[in-house]
């Protein structure tokens, strides 16, 4: 009976193993290029239906750590970040950025007038997922596209401000040498999600890997 067992239990997690593997390939399909071509290209769907409440509380703390996305995004991309006393490292009230979008070093302190210089960007915008796929999510996945780390970067607050709901088609970063690691993040976000990508979207996409051969996608 003991021997069953452990065949049994062997047998079990090798199967989970196997799973995991499996799993584990379907979400790396290869490089950002790679990753792009297997991507669907349909037309943008309209927006209707389109509301920021689509994709659930804004900064909604998806991952229960007690804290709000938005703050967790600062305290992953600032340095020598701060925090509010009594708020157990939840609330950032200064730090600095190294800003992707253009290579500037941005001081955060957080206030009234000051906060807003520096932006969580969603790398595909919600307008954007929502024209590609994303009024097919539940609501439950729009509230984790809206809140997922892989689609979050602290930046630049005006630069945030120009890009509004664009693509890669009408935005990329003022940054060049962040551009391949912009496009491949939005790929991976993609792909993540079961979004698609519009014909000028996809050209830009593979005009900017052709640069940056083998790019590869980024590590959630």
């Amino acid at each position: 009976m003991r021997l069953f067992v452990r065949i049994l239990t062997v047998t079990v997690i090798s199967i989970s193993f196997v799973s995991a593997c499996t799993a584990t390939a379907a979400a790396n399909p290869g490089d950002a290029a790679a990753a792009l071509a297997a991507l669907p290209v349909k037309g943008r769907a309209p927006m209707t239906g389109y509301s920021r409440e689509q994709y659930g509380p804004a900064w909604a703390d998806i991952d229960h750590n007690g804290c709000d996305t938005r703050n967790d995004v600062l305290a992953r991309d600032l340095t020598g970040e701060t925090f509010k006393a009594g708020t157990h490292n939840c609330v950032v009230i200064s730090g600095q950025l190294a800003d992707p979008y253009t290579g500037r070093n941005i001081t955060f302190k957080r206030g009234q007038e000051t906060s807003d210089d520096i932006q969580i960007d969603h790398v595909v915008a919600l307008g954007d997922s929502w024209q590609t796929g994303a009024q097919q999510l539940t609501r439950e996945e729009r509230t984790r596209l809206a809140n997922d780390p892989f689609n979050l970067l602290a930046v630049d607050g005006p630069s945030n401000n120009q890009k509004r709901d664009s693509d890669a088609a009408s935005w990329l970063p003022p940054n060049k040498g962040y551009r391949c690691k912009y496009v491949a993040r939005q790929v991976g976000v993609k792909a993540r999600y079961r979004l698609w990508v519009t014909p000028p979207e996809r050209d830009a996409i593979a005009r900017i890997l052709q640069g940056c051969p083998g790019e590869p996608l980024p590590d959630r």
